[in-house]
């Protein structure tokens, strides 16, 4: 695929960004959300029941993507919704016990995969891709930012920029059930947008967070002929070298495998301890050990521990030409090894769930499954940092890089972003 921006190298552009008027809702918190991959059918009715306008009932349509596109516009046009005078670049500040994050929200210029641009470090699947195309194709409009990291390397001009502008007095402040605390700054001024981007332009980005998104930016573009408001994608862009990030574990539920199935049949290549119902304790016998070592727990009450794969079978699973640092990498090992070639099930979304972080919310959700949940260590930033660089991906759903970016505070729409 040819590189399908029009702009050469890492490039955040100012928009007029869609927000909501604070007069017209209950709250900013009560119409945010988390991104909409990590909203389960529960936090899904609870958001829809708290207040009318939450931001669900666009990324996360009820009915179809043309219900979505209508509500849209009816936000819109009733003020719910209103759209900000001056093109700008916003310092987006995150923060809470533990947590501090700040970055530049913009319109991100779209490459194609050869640009080494923009480095993707999962691989992507049809469904999702499908599933956000036909909701921006209908909305004409990206709804939520994607979360991108880039080294700065300690002193980057962008990220001094918005630590400076961090001091001010916010254009919005607001503080969501989790307990972080929200702010957001407009930049409008023209200097300050050519002074980020001669900084960012020879940089390239990792992709924390947002894949699938991605992914449909670039389709998105090569459906359009010709320059347009789809030829950038919203995007969350942080120096991690100023802000390292925070990465979790992703745990997968797989129904209908019973637990003593699965222990049994892991036993040919892995060393089985049970290690009793405490999920706390078990935690941390997962967290104390070295190599790959997976959790697993089901209709049982007692958990076990899986650790020092056969090295041969590890090896034997593996693709031919992956680099042994993929090789190593303890969701390679699940996958290949256990899913595929031990427990013999189908490796896609309706065999193997996917459950961020909540070990025990994994656990609940194999019970009322039959199933086994497997819980995992997180990866960790430097060997997924060196996979991507790389040219490699890790396997799907590998990682849960944060704090993720708050969907509902700043929205993008292509009839108010025409350039």
């Amino acid at each position: 695929m040819p590189d399908v921006t029009t702009q050469p190298g890492l490039s955040l552009e100012p928009f007029r960004a869609v927000r909501y008027a604070s007069s017209k809702v209950s709250s900013l918190a009560a119409v945010t959300s988390p991104p909409y991959d990590l909203i389960d059918e529960e936090a899904l009715k609870r958001f829809m029941a708290d207040e009318p306008h939450n931001i669900v009932r666009l990324i996360l349509p009820q009915q179809d993507y043309g219900d979505a596109a209508e509500t849209l516009r009816t936000w819109l046009a009733d003020g719910v919704l209103t759209v900000d005078a001056e093109p700008a670049l916003y310092a987006y500040e995150e923060a809470g016990e533990g947590v501090l994050q700040r970055g530049l929200i913009g319109a991100l210029g779209v490459h194609g995969p050869e640009s080494r641009v923009i480095l993707p470090h999962e691989d992507v699947y049809p469904g999702p891709i499908r599933d956000r195309l036909a909701l921006m194709t209908a909305t004409r409009a990206n709804l939520e930012p994607i979360f991108l990291l880039y080294d700065g390397e300690g002193a980057s001009a962008t990220s001094r920029l918005v630590d400076e502008v961090a001091a001010s007095p916010p254009l919005l402040e607001t503080s969501t059930g989790d307990d972080v605390r929200h702010r957001l700054w407009a930049i409008t001024d023209p200097a300050v947008h050519a002074s980020i981007a001669a900084d960012l332009r020879d940089r390239r980005a990792l992709i924390a967070d947002g894949h699938h998104r991605y992914a449909t930016y670039q389709a998105l573009k090569e459906a359009h002929e010709g320059p347009g408001p789809w030829d950038q994608g919203l995007a969350l862009l942080v120096d991690s070298s100023a802000y390292p990030p925070h990465l979790g574990a992703i745990h997968r539920v797989l129904p209908n495998l019973a637990v003593s199935d699965a222990v049994r049949l892991a036993k040919a290549a892995f060393r089985a301890e049970q290690v009793g119902p405490d999920l706390p304790t078990a935690l941390d016998h997962l967290a104390a050990q070295d190599g790959t070592a997976f959790l697993l727990g089901g209709e049982d009450e007692d958990l076990f521990l899986l650790t020092d794969p056969d090295q041969a079978q590890v090896t034997r699973s593996m693709p031919e030409g992956s680099s042994s640092r993929w090789r190593g990498l303890d969701t390679a090992v699940l996958h290949r090894l256990l899913i595929a070639e031990l427990w013999h099930v189908p490796d896609d979304e309706s065999n193997v769930r996917i459950i961020h972080h909540d070990a025990e919310r994994a656990l609940r959700k194999a019970r009322r499954t039959n199933g086994t949940a497997v819980i995992l260590n997180p990866l960790e930033v430097a060997d997924v940092l060196a996979v991507a660089a790389g040219g490699e991906k890790v396997p799907r759903k590998s990682t849960s890089f944060g704090p993720k970016p708050r969907t509902g505070l700043v929205l993008r729409t292509f009839d108010t972003d025409q350039r």
